[in-house]
């Protein structure tokens, strides 16, 4: 089954198979992405993108010691398990964005959004944020990010995402919590 959408940035094709969600996007004046189910092998390279998609938000903070910089391959392994990553493929099939996402008690819980820096601005994070809301449809949707990761919460709100709550982890850092209601 081939779903057609024209986005004003981009051309969406939604083609479901045999392993999972498989989603072709075509960036207008830009190369071929392709979005689906990460595999258990690709992980590695997930969390090694991660600690470099991370470095900005570490620099927003004169820290590298942030959570996303610390996590281990057990712990992306185990959310794996509870959940769905999905991986942005360039058109070499390097990975260069993912996300990850789990369901529990009427919430889909959406995190490590992230795009590789060379590729940020092209709309490659917001597809992968489409994308994930696919995979769970019709569901309240929930993410988190700092206060002073203002990028991310410009793209959040453009992406119908609504802030409902503000919490202070240190003097430093403040969560912002934004959800969706896709029913």
């Amino acid at each position: 089954m081939l779903i057609y959408f024209d986005f004003d940035e981009c051309v969406v094709y939604y083609n479901k198979q045999e392993l999972g969600l498989k989603i072709f996007i075509y960036l207008k004046g830009r190369a071929k992405m392709i979005i689906k189910r990460a595999g258990k092998n690709e992980l590695q390279e997930i969390l090694d993108l991660q600690y470099l998609a991370y470095q900005s938000e570490a620099k927003l903070f004169n820290n590298s010691n942030i959570p996303p910089l610390r996590q281990t391959l057990a712990e992306v392994e185990s959310e794996y398990e509870k959940g769905i990553v999905l991986k942005a493929l360039d058109e070499n099939n390097t990975i260069i964005g993912s996300v990850r996402a789990y369901y529990e008690n009427g919430t889909v819980y959406i995190g490590k959004l992230m795009v590789h820096p060379q590729k940020q601005g092209q709309g490659i994070g917001t597809q992968l944020l489409v994308a994930m809301e696919n995979e769970y449809p019709n569901q309240r949707y929930e993410l988190f990010t700092s206060t002073k990761s203002k990028k991310n919460i410009e793209l959040y709100e453009k992406s119908g995402y609504k802030i409902f709550s503000e919490k202070q982890i240190t003097d430093e850092l403040t969560f912002v919590y934004l959800e969706k209601l896709n029913f």
